[in-house]
Parts: C-alpha cells; structure tokens; sequence
C-alpha cells in the first residue's frame, strides 16, 4: 500500500507538472488575448517532433533548445498573419481558425514523419536510475522533467511578477489602450506572448517525447485536458494553472491505480449491489475505468461553484 501511495505520487506531480508545462502558455495566451487555441497542443506535438528531427543530427541537448525556438517563430508567424486578421470577425473565426490549424499540423506531421511512432529515445546522460524505491527504479530522465517544470514555473512567475517586461504584459491584459498611449507596441507584445506560449508548449514536447510515445495521436490525447486546467486553476492565473495541474495529475494518477468499484466500497458497509440492482453496471465500474473523465467532472464542480477557478479573480 505504501508503495502504492508513493509511485504514484511521483508519478502524479510528473504528469501534473508536464500539464503545467503546456497549460502555462495556454494561460498566458488564453488570458491576455482571450484567443481559444485549439492549436496549443499541436505546437506540442510539433516540439515533440522537431527535437526528434534535430536529435538525430545534432544530439537531445541543442533540440532542447533549437526545438521551441523554432515553434516559437512559427506561433508568433501565425499570430502575426493569422490571428490578428481574423480577430475582427470575433472568437467564433479564432476559435475555428485555430481548430482548423490543429488538423493542418497533424496533417503535415503526418506527411513528414508518417503514422506510426518514432524512435525518439532518451538522451544516454539521463538514461540511468535516480533512486531506488521499495527495490524499484525510478529513471533520472522523470525527475529531469520534474526540475525542468519547476524551473519554468519559477522563472514564469519571476517575469511576470519582478520585471518590467512583466509589468507591461501584465498591464496590456487589462488596460491595452493605456500601455499603447504610453509608447509601447501592444501588437508586439501580444505577437512575443504567443510565440513564448507556442515554446513553452513545445518545451513540454520536447522533454516528455523521449519519456511517452512522439506520434500524431499524442496532441488529441492531452489537448482537451488543458482546457480543463486553466478554467480550473483560473483564467490569467499561474499559480492557479500550477495548482490546478497538480491537481488534477494526482487525481488522475491516484484514480488509475485504484481497483476498486463503488460497490466494493458499499460491501464494506454491509450493502450488496448486484448487477441486477438499479444502475447495476455504473456501481460495477471501477475507479480506475473512469479515471479519463474524472477531470472533466471536475470542472464541471468548478463552473456551478467557482467560475472564478481555484485562484482566478476573474468569471470564466
């Protein structure tokens, strides 16, 4: 049992932080432009990728670095000649614009680099055991994700919070028109946000490729999820996206690994369920089979009782 609590603790603050590591640039971008980019999850997949694609020729560490770099020009490019045309007719055309880029990304993965899954492997520096737990090994590559997320998380809120880059961001959310009167390129600036989100979720492809399987599937499978984390955490809220993420990894983790059915729990209270009871199927599943939507109820629970979010001071 204790084994149980620990992994899978580990396990849920990693895949909590890898959620912060995409939901990060989907705060900044979602917050300050009030853009639903349905997009951010396949410039992820496109990080995921491009490290891949780099990797081979020049090693992990400069696809580290090369990979969001590029996302991040080609996000700031589609800001630039694609969202600031369409913004005029509303959130709708955003809104479609974007869907309709994820599809093209997919595509053009698809044309480049196929259907099946690449070898992207894990670089041989990090490719050892960290630690030893109840004679289990825990890959050094997890806590480098881990550290990797914090560090972003960190660095996030000293920008935004201690610099005066910050300040402007910061200020151009809520009062744009003053920040241009004041000499500053509001455009720019919103163009720079969405380039620097488009990294950060290419970031988080890049370091979780080599640990979860790189292929066209993988910005369907975390793209809703995100969604989820900055209505929960808060819209504009870092800590709020940190706190949500977190969250909802541990959640998620702990409900996977549960194998246990509401009618086991009711056993222990002397109540019998059998699958000719009322709504015999639903008390048969267990924790685990309904651990996907479990999120999703949960930001439900949020919109009825706190549209603001966790640490949110804004309705969504």
């Amino acid at each position: 049992m204790l084994e149980l609590i620990v992994f899978s603790t580990l396990n849920g603050v990693l895949y909590g932080m890898l959620l912060f590591l995409l939901a990060s640039g989907l705060t900044l971008i979602f917050s300050m432009m009030g853009v639903l980019n349905f997009a951010h999850a396949s410039f992820y997949m496109l990080g995921a990728y491009f490290g891949y694609q780099i990797s081979r020729y020049v090693g992990y560490w400069p696809g580290l670095v090369l990979a969001p770099l590029l996302v991040g020009v080609i996000g700031a490019l589609v800001e630039r000649f694609g969202l600031r045309t369409v913004h005029k007719h509303g959130h709708v055309a955003e809104l479609l614009f974007t869907f309709g880029l994820a599809f093209i990304i997919e595509e053009l993965v698809q044309m480049f680099w196929g259907k099946l899954p690449v070898d992207y492997r894990v670089p041989d520096a990090l490719n050892f055991a960290a630690f030893t737990l109840f004679s289990t090994n825990y890959p050094a590559f997890r806590m480098f994700m881990l550290l990797m997320s914090v560090a972003v998380f960190i660095g996030l809120l000293m920008l935004l919070t201690r610099t005066r880059v910050g300040l402007v961001i910061r200020a151009a959310l809520t009062h744009p028109s003053m920040v241009g009167a004041l000499g500053h390129n509001v455009p720019l600036v919103f163009m720079l946000v969405f380039g620097v989100g488009c990294a950060l979720a290419a970031l988080a492809g890049v370091i979780a490729g080599p640990a979860l399987v790189t292929q066209p599937a993988m910005a369907a499978s975390l793209g809703p999820i995100l969604f989820v984390v900055v209505v929960v955490g808060g819209l504009g809220s870092l800590p709020g996206a940190f706190v949500a993420s977190l969250l909802i990894g541990l959640i998620q983790t702990f409900a996977v690994a549960l194998n246990v059915s509401v009618a086991d729990v009711l056993a222990k209270f002397g109540i019998t369920l059998t699958r000719e009871s009322f709504g015999g199927d639903l008390w048969m599943a267990t924790v685990a089979q309904v651990a996907p939507i479990i999120p999703y109820l949960l930001l439900v629970l949020i919109l009825i009782f706190r549209p603001k979010g966790l640490l949110g001071d804004r309705d969504t």
